[in-house]
């Protein structure tokens, strides 16, 4: 086996073939991957998606022969666009937003010959037109998800892992990690210049970018920070509303789209 899918809601992916390693992102219902290494119950991944890596239970996912995953990746690209959804395949199961649904024809999907009943709301991406009020529609749908290093999902989630995911709905690929990022795009020099969905990106005292957030307009921003939340952006950075204090220094701001 060559290949593989994400067959359960959520499956962490870690920076060494360990339990107790540090989690550097999560693998979503539905995602793709190649497997790079094998080591005992462990497999070394590249994700289809992002081509991130890391390390997976081989309990966690199902593997596929090269053409399964091929016959699975040719086919439009369905998500799930509920905060949770459910798949039903003689076992219920819940699904996040952002999840893949494989081979989906209305209301049902399937992996090898595991079939799904979808009950939910799907969307397919790309989108023939893409509107910048959905970019905001969809991150406002993970405000106040608690923040989870690695994170990708609504019940806990990163700053990269946000914006990453706001864009999967949109059907905008975007890489996994903040400075990765932060190298796509067209820079913007104003602030006043910006419009919603443009990223900012944000610097620590080293110079590193380690933090991106979402414009939404009226000089806010919407970002994983404790939780993802909306606070005010200047040409310093982030304005944290509560704590009265800038948290966040302004970098670089992107387009995207």
């Amino acid at each position: 086996m060559t290949h593989g899918i994400c067959n359960q809601s959520i499956v962490p992916m870690r920076a060494d073939a360990a339990h107790k390693s540090e989690m550097v992102s999560q693998l979503l219902f539905g995602e793709l991957f190649e497997i790079i290494q094998v080591q005992n119950e462990w497999l070394r991944i590249k994700t289809d998606y992002d081509q991130y890596n890391g390390w997976v239970l081989a309990t966690q996912v199902q593997m596929l022969e090269l053409m399964a995953f091929k016959s699975i990746k040719k086919q439009p690209l369905f998500l799930c666009n509920d905060l949770i959804g459910v798949l039903d395949g003689g076992m219920p199961f819940p699904v996040v937003l952002g999840s893949t649904l494989p081979n989906y024809d209305y209301k049902k999907c399937s992996v090898l010959d595991q079939h799904y009943h979808f009950h939910g709301e799907a969307i397919s991406t790309p989108h023939k037109t893409i509107s910048i009020a959905n970019f905001v529609e969809h991150a406002m749908l993970y405000l106040n998800a608690p923040y989870l290093w690695g994170g990708r999902s609504p019940l806990g989630i990163d700053c990269s892992g946000f914006t990453q995911m706001v864009f999967k709905l949109a059907g905008i690929k975007l890489k996994r990690d903040a400075y990765l990022q932060a190298e796509e795009g067209n820079q913007i020099l104003l602030l006043n210049e910006t419009q919603p969905a443009d990223l900012a990106f944000f610097e620590n005292d080293e110079g590193r970018i380690t933090h991106v957030g979402l414009l939404i307009g009226e000089n806010k921003i919407i970002h994983a920070s404790g939780k993802v939340r909306v606070d005010t952006i200047d040409h310093f950075g982030i304005y944290n509303d509560e704590l009265k204090k800038y948290s966040h220094k302004l970098r670089i701001i992107k387009r995207m789209i």
